[in-house]
């Protein structure tokens, strides 16, 4: 799979204190509000009060910018993967686990992950994002079925709805969690696991 272009830093952009990082955000900011299709390089010319070569200095299109951006919300998401409390321990442990991370991944990258969520699959980066979300769904139902294996989720619990119905929780966060609606990302992941583990662990 072809792989984004490393962000790269620049002294010399259309207005100082835009670089790759600060015009990645914008874009962002502008996809997620006026939708990929709908947003053209001069609308993030516009945006970002710069020239369309000034933002080409940076990337190839706006192509770009969403592979980018896609594969930021992405590569947070499956570093959890690796992370020991992830690949070790009871089954049920590591799903509580990956699904507390993955609360935090998407407060610590809200504007991406939401970019992420809302991909139909229209262009070719999109597609391929959406294939490695199958790939890390593919993890997590992995997990719920090992968990089931072990003992560890109540009698009757589908595994299959069972994946979907814990990430459809986290996903929905996007609809409504802001930094500033109050709390701390602790109490959320806090939660969330409370919420759902409560109802899927076997007493």
């Amino acid at each position: 799979m072809a792989t984004a272009r490393p962000a790269r830093k620049s002294g010399s952009p259309g207005r100082p204190g835009y670089d790759l990082e600060s015009l990645l955000s914008v874009a962002v900011a502008v996809f997620n509000d006026r939708g990929y299709d709908g947003t053209s390089m001069e609308v993030l010319a516009q945006r970002l009060g710069i020239t369309k070569s000034s933002i080409y200095h940076h990337v190839s299109g706006k192509s770009e910018l969403l592979e980018l951006a896609l594969s930021r919300a992405l590569d947070a998401l499956f570093a959890v993967t690796t992370e020991e409390k992830a690949t070790s321990g009871r089954y049920i442990d590591r799903l509580e686990y990956l699904v507390r991370r993955s609360v935090e991944v998407l407060a610590a990258e809200l504007p991406y992950v939401t970019l992420l969520l809302r991909v139909h699959g229209n262009t070719t980066v999109e597609r391929r994002a959406l294939a490695r979300r199958r790939e890390f769904d593919a993890f997590v139902s992995d997990l719920v079925v090992a968990a089931a294996n072990e003992g560890d989720l109540r009698p009757g619990i589908d595994p299959a709805l069972t994946s979907r119905l814990v990430f459809g929780t986290v996903n929905s966060l996007i609809e409504w969690y802001r930094p500033r609606t109050g709390g701390s990302v602790s109490d959320l992941a806090d939660a969330v696991v409370q919420l759902l583990f409560d109802g899927l662990r076997r007493t």
